[in-house]
């Protein structure tokens, strides 16, 4: 396939929806695929939904997930300005050529008077569309009805005005979509979409079709929401003279019930971000969730909204981006639309987590570290300094705290309640567990130990594993009558890697000190 060139075009209105994300990620993929081009262009027509922060986080989004445009605002603007707005004059020339072609028409209509003709088909049981069946009949203001002068006179005048598209009239529209076939319209249900604005601006469906024919768009990758449109978009192609891009509409990301299209207040309901990275809204001043700040690696990100309408073809789940490249397809995407699944998405996280090397994570982990250190002191003003506060900083200590911990892990936010007992002593201890494990006699076989763990010359955890159960062998006692209490102990709780690592870990200094304190707590 040659020169492929495939565009994302958001608008900056607000924060970008994973929706968005998941079509900026198909053009990326398809355009790596064929070691083409993909561009990011904004599409700011609508000035007054515009804002102003929208754009830099669309940028910092794609940039975030590693599928940063090859062309774009102030990079490579091969076809600039990549701004709509700053395009004015591009699309007053091209709308032009359509009125002096007779595919377009200027319309002077109120809105008090389209919404009169609208009650009028209402109360006939009829929908009103402005279109071939009524445009030239005298009750709609327009220059297919007015003369030249006329029609020149109201401009001069200031008089607000639209220009519309003239659909054609008794004619079968056939199209082609890469992911559902062959498409067939009766061009005599398309009604005569606004192009032009009196204020100066296109719409939309003037804007990109102008756009991407100067920007050599070889390929519209879009959501299904823009499928009622095609049809206008492939006869603009026609009214130009030019050749239409190959179309692609993609399904729509469903709620996690499966009915209806994910929202931001699905996420809010159900606790998951629909967004990429938080996002403040400058008006209202309300922050949405994002998947960064959640925890989310942006290599899961990419991993599940690669599958939300697409599918390999194989059992693999977890791809690279590079592998994603190699295998994506536009003919594997699914018409029907992709049902998300939080649950799924945290296990893609988890997948991710346990394969970055664990010095990524500690570094990732020690800021974490010191918060919650901070917030013990601060919450107990009669606590000493939590015992081995200097380790929470200690790279290599931390790294061996999470390769015995991670595995338990979906997000680097769950190592803190998995392996806090590494860096502070247990002040509290499962009240549970303590009425169970913490017997008439613990006291005296945990004193014991201590004796036996004092002894104890090298303190690795093989060693002290040996060593320990070597004592309670001699004693002819279950093993679970120390071990329990002493995890109990050591940890505030019966949970934890093994039990002897992290007495390894924390040292022989430390361990006798524990047991020393649940003795005289429990």
């Amino acid at each position: 396939m040659n020169n492929v060139r495939v565009r994302f075009a958001p608008s900056p209105t607000g924060p970008l929806h994973i929706g968005g994300v998941r079509t900026a990620l198909f053009n990326y993929l398809f355009a790596k695929k064929h070691h083409g081009t993909f561009i990011l262009r904004i599409e700011d027509t609508d000035q007054t939904r515009y804002v102003t922060n929208a754009e830099q986080y669309i940028n910092d989004s794609l940039q975030w997930l590693g599928i940063a445009a090859d062309e774009t605002v102030n990079k490579n603007e091969k076809f600039g300005p990549y701004r709509q707005s700053e395009r004015k004059e591009i699309y007053k020339k091209h709308i032009q050529i359509l009125l002096d072609s007779g595919n377009a028409y200027y319309a002077f209509d109120t809105a008090e008077a389209l919404d009169k003709e609208r009650k009028g088909h209402e109360e006939q049981g009829k929908t009103f569309i402005y279109n071939w069946h009524n445009r030239e009949k005298g009750r709609l203001v327009n220059s297919l009805v007015l003369t030249a002068d006329e029609v020149q006179k109201r401009i001069d005048n200031g008089d607000k005005y639209v220009i519309r598209f003239k659909s054609p009239q008794d004619e079968t529209l056939e199209m082609h979509d890469i992911i559902r076939g062959k498409i067939t319209i009766d061009n005599n249900v398309l009604d005569d979409k606004i192009l032009f604005k009196s204020d100066g601006m296109p719409t939309y469906h003037l804007a990109n079709i102008v756009d991407d024919h100067l920007m050599e768009i070889s390929h519209v990758i879009r959501g299904e929401e823009w499928l009622p449109s095609m049809a206008l978009h492939v006869l603009l192609y026609k009214a130009f003279g030019w050749k239409a891009p190959e179309f692609a509409h993609l399904p729509l990301i469903l709620k996690p019930t499966g009915k209806g299209k994910l929202s931001k207040r699905d996420g809010d309901k159900l606790g998951f971000p629909v967004f990429p990275l938080a996002y403040t809204n400058e008006k209202t001043n309300e922050t949405s969730r994002g998947y960064k700040e959640d925890g989310y690696f942006p290599e899961t990100v990419v991993n599940f909204l690669a599958f939300l309408g697409w599918n390999p073809g194989t059992e693999q789940e977890i791809f690279s981006l590079k592998e994603l490249v190699e295998a994506f397809d536009l003919q594997r995407v699914h018409k029907a639309g992709a049902r998300f699944d939080p649950d799924k998405t945290k296990w893609y996280n988890q997948q991710y987590l346990q394969q970055k090397p664990d010095e990524e994570l500690a570094e990732l982990f020690i800021p974490l570290i010191a918060n919650e250190m901070k917030q013990i002191v601060f919450n107990d003003e009669d606590l000493n300094a939590p015992f081995n506060y200097a380790q929470g900083t200690n790279k290599e200590y931390v790294t061996k705290v999470v390769s015995l911990i991670k595995e338990r892990a979906s997000f680097v936010s769950d190592f803190w309640e998995l392996s806090s007992f590494f860096f502070i002593a247990p002040s509290q201890y499962d009240a549970k567990a303590s009425k169970k494990q913490w017997k008439e006699g613990t006291p005296a076989l945990m004193n014991e130990l201590i004796t036996v763990l004092e002894t104890a010359e090298d303190f690795l955890s093989e060693n002290i594993e040996s060593v320990v159960k070597e004592w309670i062998t001699s004693k002819e006692i279950g093993f679970g009558k120390v071990m329990q209490p002493l995890r109990l102990s050591l940890v505030g709780a019966l949970k934890g890697p093994h039990l002897f690592d992290i007495m390894s870990m924390i040292g022989q200094q430390e361990t006798i000190q524990r047991i020393k304190n649940a003795i005289a707590v429990l």
